[in-house]
């Protein structure tokens, strides 16, 4: 098999086949990407990979190449895991999407599996369908369905290796038995295989991500009336939590949510209900987009508040940059989207990382920055913790008030101990606590 595309999702889907026994070729237009993996390395931090790609290139199971004529000739099944970023009007741009199919289809000579994994609008495999049955040598021969990734940053090689599920849209028999052949030893150790229609299958994954941020957006909007009554939402999460159709999972309120997924997904999949007249759909997910976004303000008001009501001339310390613990990746992070308003309005401001510093540094090299997190915090004004990463939950309050101006935190991911740093005499400002 092949997997067109080598970056997040197409890196660790390749190791992954590699790792339950295919042979697979990663095909990639970016040759410094590709110079990268084949030294058994990832160009981003994903846990596991490194050493998953290492193994099987040494094996001899997986390769990498720029060739789209050596990966029509080598497949019986192509992954097309291309990114589909966001436009402004908020639908999926199908742009790299549509390329790299017509890059594959003028190469297949016979009949093969092309199989999609990027996130995108309902009617997009009919779409492809129609452009390989004009460009593609074997034809109708080629099939073409959907298989939606649902990878957690940080936690993608499990993902793939054991998901909760695998969804496949499909139009034949041939197509189904084919999928269900690549994914058999993950099938055989108990995930479940769910088929649909391909329409079915692509709004399955704008349809998770959709319900996955509505749950934060609705913790937070609680964490609002909790802090208007005199609550605690912590502790509402944890009530409501426990019924089994609730779940306590994703009720963490905070800072709300960023990355590459879930605001673009969110945003397109509101988009095309919009264009298909799904009302109700649209007015739904337009206010979890807007619960989030407002996380980021009360952040910002907060710190404002926090040193006397003007930020201009304040130093701040930043601890988090990621848009959350586990990753590098810094696309949409409600913290750095906070620092950079806060900079804006003329406050100093530090940031410490453990991981994603130097991509924060690179995308916005007008703020500071330190090596450790009590670096960051020295002559503080205020400490701001914007990433849940856990190692902040270590470090002694005792003796980082020795370095700070004042001992005022403002945690926004539920990470301090309250009672240990209260007893250090920090004040602790939460969001969603009265």
């Amino acid at each position: 098999m092949t997997m067109i595309g080598c970056g997040h999702l197409g890196a660790t889907h390749a190791a992954s086949m590699a790792e339950i026994g295919h042979d697979v070729l990663g095909v990639e237009v970016d040759a410094a990407k590709i110079d990268t993996l084949r030294t058994g390395r990832a160009w981003f931090h994903e846990p596991e990979l490194d050493e998953m790609l290492a193994r099987h290139i040494a094996s001899g199971r997986l390769r990498f190449t720029t060739d789209f004529a050596e990966a029509g000739e080598f497949g019986d099944v192509h992954f097309v895991g291309v990114a589909t970023p966001g436009t402004d009007s908020g639908e999926y741009d199908l742009t790299q999407l549509f390329s790299a199919v017509s890059m594959l289809a003028g190469h297949l000579h016979r009949p093969c599996v092309i199989v999609g994994k990027s996130t995108v609008h309902a009617g997009t495999t009919a779409a492809v369908r129609e452009l390989v049955r004009d460009l593609a040598p074997a034809g109708d021969a080629v099939e073409v369905v959907w298989n939606p990734e649902f990878l957690r940053e940080g936690h993608a090689v499990q993902d793939t290796l054991r998901p909760d599920r695998i969804v496949v849209g499909v139009t034949s028999a041939e197509a189904e038995r084919v999928i269900r052949e690549a994914y058999a030893p993950i099938t055989d150790a108990g995930v479940p295989l769910v088929v649909t229609d391909p329409v079915t299958c692509e709004l399955v994954k704008g349809s998770a991500n959709a319900f996955l941020a509505m749950k934060i957006s609705f913790i937070n909007a609680m964490g609002d009336l909790c802090e208007a009554a005199g609550g605690d939402v912590r502790l509402l999460a944890d009530a409501i939590g426990l019924d089994p159709r609730i779940g306590r999972a994703f009720l963490d309120a905070g800072l709300g949510y960023g990355g590459g997924c879930l605001p673009k997904d969110g945003r397109a999949f509101a988009a095309r209900a919009r264009d298909l007249g799904a009302d109700g759909a649209v007015e739904l997910l337009s206010v979890v987009d807007d619960i989030n976004a407002a996380r980021r303000t009360r952040v910002v008001d907060m710190t404002t508040k926090a040193v006397g009501g003007d930020v201009a001339g304040a130093r701040i310390g930043v601890w988090g940059a990621a848009f959350k613990a586990g990753t590098d990746d810094i696309r949409d992070s409600p913290a750095l989207d906070v620092a950079t308003r806060l900079h804006a309005a003329g406050a100093a401001l530090t940031v410490y990382d453990p991981m994603a510093i130097d991509t924060a540094r690179a995308a916005h090299p007008e703020l500071g920055y330190a090596r450790d997190p009590i670096a960051a915090a020295r002559d503080a004004d205020v400490l701001l913790v914007m990433t849940g990463w856990p190692e902040f939950r270590a470090i002694n309050p005792q003796e980082l008030g020795e370095v700070v101006a004042k001992r005022v935190a403002i945690d926004t991911r539920a990470v301090l101990h309250d009672g240990w740093w209260a007893g250090a005499d920090w004040t602790i400002h939460r969001l969603g606590r009265g």
